[in-house]
């Protein structure tokens, strides 16, 4: 039976409404067990996803998401074990005006942040369909799908980043109508016209002005500033520093408050932590919890260059992706060869969880995981579909299945410790 937990944190108490459950209940996580002990583990992913959403917009090196960095080095240090945090710098956006006027209606967005940007006069013409001689495009994302990494980027965006209009309105696609912001694959390279990226709900009424060739004034101002964000990096120790390293990395920025896709990424990272820091194994264990994720993977570039070839030498690479456990979505697994994909399935077998899909070995890889694929290095990752990626309805608790999502922290969990404990 579902079960929802409700957690609140800073010293009050933790109350949880839970429907009744089956005489079988026990046994959802693929062997019989104290419910006393499995409520301990949904009680610590509860409590961790709740922290997280309560922190606010988790933005690539800003006050949050500097703040969180900090909040999560407590929770590695309440495990036992010693975090660093390790800077990097970028050139980060804050948006000041940003907004399509038509008429007498004023719609807000937000910039495409790997694309151009306007002054505050922003720029006037007509709005009109992508690729005709109109000075305002007007452009469509794909929805995200959990079996295509990157898809929301292709198509009519990659089109009208190299159209010749001076700025382009980008109605943003998702399973229900809203704003479901692009990652900017390209801060680092930033080209194409300002971008505005606006809600799908406004898809009929804007076409509608395109058609007709309505006059626009598009704006997309932002100011730079120098900052620094910081990636959370952990190890622990193995009996044998001569062995190959296990690395465990979960993205931890993003849009919004992220509490599905970068939550439970987190609470995952943890309870891996906390079984190895006890489970004294045997090869070293390397964690890191990376910034930058929504902006070119900025996070794991810094982390790469800090480390003397990490991607071939690791052992095998655990990459938690996004929304895992989110309510009522399918899974996908993505191994870089198939004793990794069999382990995989496995570790989720035996806590009662079923895979729903299996990307090809060779398929693109998600985030990240694609860095250490093209690289040549071993991966492993998770990830299932949602209904709220990369939207503001990314909130605790509904966005969350805790009672799914720690059976994926109990599945990674222990069958890290199964890798880290091999000798060969």
């Amino acid at each position: 039976m579902k079960r929802r937990a409700f957690l609140v944190i800073g010293g009050q108490t933790l109350a949880f409404a839970l429907v009744p459950r089956t005489a079988g209940s026990r046994l959802l996580f693929g062997q019989q067990q104290p419910q006393s002990a499995l409520d301990a583990i949904e009680q610590r992913v509860a409590r961790v996803i709740q922290a997280f959403d309560a922190q606010g917009n988790h933005r690539t090196g800003t006050k949050v998401d500097n703040a969180s960095a900090e909040w999560l080095a407590d929770e590695v240090r309440q495990l036992g074990a010693e975090p660093s945090l390790e800077p990097f710098t970028l050139n980060r956006i804050d948006p000041q005006s940003s907004f399509v006027r038509i008429a007498d209606r004023r719609i807000e967005g937000v910039p495409v942040f790997d694309a151009g940007f306007t002054g505050a006069e922003g720029v006037h013409g007509r709005l009109g369909p992508l690729g005709s001689d109109v000075e305002i495009g007007l452009a469509e994302t794909e929805p995200y799908k959990l079996a295509e990494p990157g898809i929301e980027y292709r198509s009519q965006v990659s089109e009208a980043r190299r159209s010749r209009h001076k700025a382009l309105v980008v109605l943003t696609r998702g399973s229900r109508p809203g704003l479901f912001l692009m990652n900017a694959s390209a801060f680092s390279k930033p080209f194409g016209p300002p971008m505005l990226q606006v809600s799908g709900a406004e898809s009929n009424w804007l076409n509608q002005q395109a058609q007709s060739r309505t006059e626009a004034t598009l704006v997309a101002q932002v100011r730079r500033t120098t900052a620094q964000a910081f990636n959370v990096t952990v190890k622990i120790a193995g009996s044998d520093p001569t062995l190959a390293p296990l690395i465990l990395m979960a993205p931890r920025s993003g849009w919004w408050q992220c509490a599905s896709e970068q939550g439970s990424r987190l609470a995952c990272w943890l309870e891996a932590m906390r079984v190895l820091a006890g489970g004294k194994p045997a090869r070293d264990c390397f964690f890191v919890a990376l910034s930058g994720h929504e902006l070119d993977l900025l996070g794991m570039e810094a982390y790469i260059k800090r480390r003397p070839d990490p991607i071939r030498r690791a052992h095998v690479w655990i990459f938690f992706g996004s929304d895992i456990g989110a309510p009522r979505q399918p899974n996908l697994i993505h191994a870089s060869g198939d004793v990794l994909e069999q382990w995989t399935v496995a570790a989720m077998e035996k806590e009662g969880l079923t895979v729903n899909g299996k990307a090809r070995h060779d398929s693109q890889a998600r985030g990240e995981a694609g860095i250490v694929k093209r690289g040549g290095g071993r991966f492993v990752t998770v990830a299932c579909g949602s209904e709220v990626y990369h939207s503001v309805a990314d909130r605790w608790p509904e966005a969350v299945d805790v009672a799914a999502l720690t059976r994926y922290a109990k599945a990674f969990a222990n069958g890290a410790l199964e890798l880290a404990m091999q000798s060969a």
